[in-house]
C-alpha cells in the first residue's frame, strides 16, 4: 500500500529502500557479497540499504559494501547506521582501487555529468578510464553498470500517425555533446572488458530517476511553486521512481551476458513537460509561466524491455506528483541538484 503522502525524509529513505518481489528472488539465488561503487550518489544509499533488506528478507547473508571518495560525510555515517559497510576510495587511484577487497557482485553508478563542460577530461577519465579499471580489477566478478539514456540523443515526439515511444535498445547511438559521447565510451569499455575477461555484465540505460528531494518532476515543481518560467524547449519526458530503478539493478543480476545485457530503465509514460507543469499549477493553486517551444524532438526511452522482465514501476507519474506537490508546498528539503531536463545541445 503506497502512502497519501510523505512527510519525512526517513519515510522517504524507508520507501525508496523498499525491493520488489523480483529482486528479492534475485538476491536470494545470488552467491556472495555485493559492493556498490560510487555509493553516495543520489540513489546509492538507498540502492545499498535495499540490497541490505533484500538480501535480509530472502534468508541471505551477505556483507554490503559501499565505495566512494565521501566528500558529504553524511552519505557515510547514513549508510553506517543501516547496515552498509564503507570505504574510501577514489578509483582513478590506482594504489586505493588495488587495495579493495575481491567481491564476486559489483553495481558500478560513479560517473560524472553535472559540471562536465569545462572539465572535458575529468570526464571522459571518470565515464571510460575509470570502467575500465574497475573491470581489470573485477574482472572475476559479475557486474551491473549504470549508463544513460543521454547515449541515444534526441527521439521524434510525433510520427506519422502515431506518437513515438522513445528509443529501444537495438536503436543506434547517436550522442549529443561530450557527456553523452564519453557515455558511449562508457559502454563500451563494459563490453570491451566484459567479453576480453568473459565477465557477465548488465549495462542500465536509466532515464530519469526521481523521489522527493530531485529529478526532473521537482525541478519542474519548484519553478511552478517560486513563479518561475518552465521551459518546455524539451517538451517531453521519462520519470521512474528512485525505487523502481533501484530494484531493477539489483533484478538484472539474474540476466547478466557477456555481450553485455543492455536494458532501458525508465517509467512507461510519455511526459509532457507543459502538462506537468499544469497539474503542479492546479495543485498549487498557481498561474504557471511558459517560455520557449516544443521541439520535434525529446530525450526518451522505451522502456518495455525491462517491465516484461521486471515488472511495471510500482509508483506512476500521477503519483510522483501527488507526493512532489505535497513536499514541496510543505517546503521538504531537497538536494539542489538541477537536472537541467532542459538542455537540447548535451552541455552539462
Amino acid at each position: 500500500m503506497l502512502p497519501a503522502t510523505i512527510d519525512s525524509i526517513d519515510a522517504l529513505d524507508a520507501l525508496l529502500s523498499e525491493p520488489t518481489t523480483h529482486a528479492i528472488q534475485t538476491l536470494a539465488k545470488l552467491e556472495g557479497d555485493l559492493m556498490l561503487l560510487g555509493v553516495a550518489g543520489k540513489m546509492g544509499p538507498t540502492l545499498a540499504n535495499m540490497a541490505r533488506i533484500a538480501s535480509e528478507r530472502a534468508g541471505v547473508t551477505r556483507r554490503i559494501i559501499g565505495v566512494a571518495r565521501f566528500s558529504d560525510p553524511g552519505a557515510e555515517a547514513w549508510l553506517q547506521r543501516h547496515g552498509i559497510d564503507t570505504i574510501r576510495c577514489d578509483l582513478l587511484d590506482d594504489a586505493q582501487l588495488a587495495a579493495l577487497p575481491e567481491v564476486p557482485n559489483v553495481i558500478a553508478m560513479f560517473g560524472m555529468k553535472f559540471g562536465s563542460t569545462g572539465q572535458e577530461a575529468r570526464t571522459w577519465a571518470m565515464n571510460c578510464l575509470a570502467p575500465a579499471l574497475v573491470c581489470r580489477k573485477f574482472r572475476r566478478s559479475r557486474i551491473v553498470a549504470f549508463s544513460t539514456g543521454n547515449v541515444y540523443g534526441l527521439t521524434p515526439v510525433h510520427q506519422p500517425g502515431a506518437q513515438a515511444t522513445g528509443s529501444c535498445e537495438s536503436d543506434p547511438l547517436a550522442p549529443i555533446g561530450e557527456y553523452a559521447m564519453s557515455c558511449v565510451g562508457r559502454e563500451r569499455m563494459y563490453a570491451y572488458c566484459s567479453e576480453a575477461y568473459a565477465i557477465p555484465t548488465a549495462i542500465l540505460r536509466l532515464n530519469y530517476a526521481t523521489e522527493m528531494r530531485y529529478g526532473v518532476l521537482v525541478d519542474i515543481a519548484q519553478r511552478v511553486w517560486t513563479n518561475q518560467p518552465v521551459d518546455v524547449c524539451m517538451g517531453y519526458l521519462n520519470a521512474i521512481w528512485q525505487a523502481d530503478a533501484n530494484a531493477a539493478a539489483l533484478s538484472a543480476f539474474a540476466l547478466l551476458a557477456r555481450a553485455p545485457l543492455v536494458l532501458n530503465i525508465a517509467g512507461p509514460e510519455i511526459l509532457s513537460v507543459r502538462k506537468v507543469a499544469e497539474e503542479f499549477g492546479r495543485r498549487f493553486g498557481k498561474r504557471v509561466l511558459f517560455e520557449g517551444t516544443e521541439g520535434p524532438d525529446a530525450l526518451l526511452s522505451d522502456a518495455e524491455r525491462s517491465h516484461r522482465l521486471f515488472g511495471k514501476p510500482r509508483v506512476g507519474a500521477e503519483q510522483m506528483i501527488a507526493w512532489i506537490a505535497h513536499w514541496v508546498r510543505r517546503a521538504g528539503p531537497t538536494l539542489g541538484k538541477p537536472t537541467h531536463f532542459e538542455v537540447r545541445d548535451g552541455k552539462f
